[in-house]
């Protein structure tokens, strides 16, 4: 079985080095807020060509602590793509403002900037795009839509560590840019973790005290803030493993490359193919009519897939008030999408496996 992603495999090169910043860590009694998190931050921001990074305990958290540092009023709109993991619209909602979907383009699956202005309103206070599966989202026509109506631009990379979009990193182009490094994301801890990019100083002030209970000298504290803070040890692993992300995402571009230019079955929808050398290629996602028969297939000649994601937004019980919403782009994504193994230690073997398996199907 070729599976879908192995992370003892991906972390297995850098575990000595891992090993040693831990135990470095572990020996300097500093464990929150230390040099090694303050390397990290100084080495992300460099590395996504932006002046300023915060690190924040995960993903979600980093979307949640820059809206707070917006203070948005209650109840203002903020534009989201309906085709992305629940993930990227909770602290929306945890913040009492009111997500608004936005459909697809049916190309690159990610939201449509052609269908974003009709859903403007004298309430939106901010387009909130995700860059999902490793493609930027069509951040040109994303900032005139913001310039022309005063809104900021946030952005959910989770999935775009190293993606670049008209010559810019994925980090630096947004007004703010929320990332995770969840184990499985192309640059990933070994634990939760998360960090925030902006170009904006005060943004990142107010941030840097929100994640610590809103306090910039201990016991006075400034904001009503959380405590989301990416730990020494994490930092350490991640410092480790940075160095390695222009590589890795390298193979990932090889990889797909090669899935784009040889997979040749009919009704298979493959991912766009116009920005091979730009986008970070976390996922390889290709969309099947008839998902549960394909992937079936693929698990009994020993390919693992995944699915992302089964179930939409609008659909989930979590919200359940919207559960009427119509959004057939979307949900139409969600009944076909199949995720195939795309990581930097698949062999060329296996790659070749995987393009001859699905190229024998038949139904």
């Amino acid at each position: 079985m070729i599976p879908f992603l192995d992370l003892n495999q991906i972390n297995k090169p850098y575990l000595p080095a891992i090993e040693e910043a831990s135990l470095r860590v572990l020996r300097s009694g500093w464990y929150i807020l230390g040099n090694e998190l303050k390397s990290f931050e100084t080495a992300f921001a460099n590395y996504c060509q932006v002046r300023y990074c915060i690190g924040v305990a995960n993903g979600l958290d980093a979307i949640g602590l820059i809206l707070r540092a917006y203070e948005f009023p209650e109840k203002s709109e903020i534009i989201v793509p309906a085709n992305t993991y629940i993930a990227s619209v909770l602290p929306v909602s945890y913040l009492n403002l009111i997500p608004v979907f936005v459909e697809p383009d049916p190309y690159s699956m990610l939201i449509d900037p052609a269908k974003i202005e009709e859903k403007i309103t004298s309430e939106t206070r901010a387009i909130l795009c995700v860059d999902l599966y490793g493609r930027s989202c069509e951040m040109l026509e994303i900032a005139a839509l913001a310039k022309k109506y005063n809104l900021k631009v946030i952005t959910d990379a989770a999935q775009a560590h190293g993606a670049i979009y008209d010559g810019q990193k994925v980090g630096g182009i947004a007004d703010a840019t929320a990332f995770s490094f969840y184990p499985t994301k192309n640059l990933g801890a070994l634990g939760d973790a998360g960090a925030i990019t902006t170009n904006d100083p005060l943004l990142a002030e107010r941030i840097t005290y929100l994640r610590n209970y809103g306090s910039k000298e201990r016991y006075k504290n400034e904001f009503q803030g959380v405590n989301s803070r990416l730990d020494e040890i994490q930092a350490a692993i991640l410092n480790v493993k940075l160095p390695f992300l222009e590589a890795e995402n390298a193979r990932r571009r090889d990889i797909a490359r090669r899935y784009l230019a040889e997979i040749k079955l009919p009704d298979l929808v493959l991912p766009p193919d116009d920005r091979i050398d730009q986008d970070a290629w976390h996922l390889f996602v290709v969309r099947h009519p008839d998902r549960a028969a394909f992937t079936g297939y693929l698990d009994q000649m020993g390919v693992q897939t995944n699915v992302h994601y089964p179930l939409p937004i609008h659909k989930q019980k979590a919200y359940a008030t919207i559960n009427h919403y119509n959004l057939p782009i979307t949900e139409e994504i969600h009944q076909r999408v199949i995720s195939l193994p795309l990581n930097p230690v698949l062999s060329d073997e296996e790659v070749s496996h995987i393009i001859e398996t699905v190229n024998k199907y038949q139904q």
